[in-house]
């Protein structure tokens, strides 16, 4: 039995018209041979009332009174509505069908409700339900815990649970459907000469998710890279294939992967950059900065140490509680508020000289001041002023040369 994966986001499944087209890549998938699951979001996004946030405001979230067990009851609603309006248009449709929530899918999570983390995937009732219907529908971002209470696994979370359950089933490749054409060198709102990439490794897209591209949940990358399983992100409106993530480009496409030096562009706002100095060399300092952020819950990021200080950012909701803990402590820290974080990606970078300074005389070209660097083998961050975010990332894009419809974007 040869077993596809296919997740539809809520946009894809919110009213009839686009569930046609997502009927027509089901029935694609059929003419191929292939059982499927497929994987729903909730319908939609705010207002439409079975999204998840609409279902959190008849709560007056954050302003409730339920404790988090309840929230994900109500918050695993919107999924669980998806799951059977889908199988009911399949069936309408001359598909056989049936709808499964994440318990009766075998989605076992601990009980870390509204963020729950999927400890095992049951996958015995999915396969049994395939050997009598042509596909079954499955509503994402839920589960069950080992106490049989009802989880929710965070915000991406269905992209999480057609990953798993293409792990648990040895499915021969997931395909998440979006609303864009596959992954873009580019946020395509920001650069208007973004592209679509036809191909990418499992850490190229990692790195552009973790930084900031919002086409794929890292997580569920993670989990199809470990069980070597191939994904392709596509648009649920069009016919193209989409771009294809795998382990290597020259399995796929006879084609290495330093061809290509960078792999596209991510970005994210909103974050603060925060410094602490003292006159003294001390290694308490640093100690007590990243403790007390620790303890405090508050996630740092773009790290540089010195004898004599920290510099470290912080996202600008967290500033305030940031700064305060840290007056509390008798510090006096400097903040750099509405900051950016652009970063360039690609696994062709490694061990490449002049990347960096590419990067940097492009930045200055372009009039934008970089507060702070950090590198990887395959990434290299900078922080910058939100209201340079713009120029630069056009700049980085034009500089590497992402627009160029050539092999590169292969």
């Amino acid at each position: 039995m040869q077993i596809l994966i296919q997740k539809f986001g809520g946009t894809s499944v919110q009213t009839e018209e686009n569930r046609t087209h997502v009927i027509q890549h089901i029935k694609n998938a059929l003419m191929n041979n292939y059982k499927l699951v497929v994987v729903v979001s909730a319908l939609g996004r705010k207002p439409a009332p079975y999204a998840t946030d609409s279902l959190l405001d008849l709560v007056d979230f954050p302003k409730n009174y339920n404790s988090n067990r309840e929230l994900d009851i109500l918050m695993s609603c919107g999924e669980t509505i998806a799951s059977v309006v889908l199988s009911n248009e399949l069936q309408k449709n001359h598909i056989s069908s049936t709808a499964l929530t994440g318990a009766q899918a075998g989605f076992v999570t601990n009980d870390d409700f509204n963020q729950a983390k999927i400890k095992e995937v049951k996958p015995d009732r999915v396969l049994k339900e395939l050997k009598e219907h042509d596909v079954v529908v499955v509503a994402g971002f839920q589960g069950q815990s080992s106490g049989g209470e009802i989880t929710t696994i965070g915000r991406g979370g269905s992209d999480t649970t057609a990953a798993a359950m293409g792990a648990a089933v040895d499915a021969e490749r997931i395909e998440i459907f979006t609303d864009v054409n596959g992954i873009m060198t580019a946020d395509p709102s920001m650069v208007s000469t973004a592209r679509p990439l036809n191909i990418v490794t499992y850490t190229e897209i990692c790195n552009l998710a973790y930084q900031g591209a919002k086409v794929i949940h890292p997580r569920a990358v993670e989990i199809a890279m470990q069980a070597k399983i191939p994904m392709r992100v596509r648009s649920t409106y069009v016919e193209d294939e989409g771009t294809l993530i795998t382990a290597s480009r020259i399995q796929e496409m006879d084609t290495d992967i330093p061809d290509r030096l960078i792999t596209g562009i991510a970005h994210m706002s909103s974050i603060t950059q925060i410094s602490v100095q003292t006159k003294e060399e001390t290694h308490q300092l640093q100690s007590d900065v990243f403790k007390a952020m620790a303890e405090a819950g508050i996630s740092v990021d773009f790290i540089n140490i010195s004898p004599n200080g920290v510099i470290y950012t912080v996202p600008d909701a967290h500033t305030n509680k940031a700064v305060h803990i840290l007056e509390t402590l008798g510090f006096y820290p400097e903040i750099t508020e509405n900051c950016a974080k652009v970063s360039a990606v690609g696994a062709g970078m490694t061990g490449v000289p002049g990347v960096a300074s590419k990067i940097v005389q492009s930045l200055t070209d372009a009039g934008v001041q970089i507060l702070q660097s950090a590198d990887s083998h395959t990434t290299i961050w900078v922080l910058i002023h939100e209201n340079d975010l713009k120029p630069a990332v056009n700049a980085l894009h034009d500089v590497f040369a992402l627009n160029a419809a050539d092999k590169n974007l292969v």
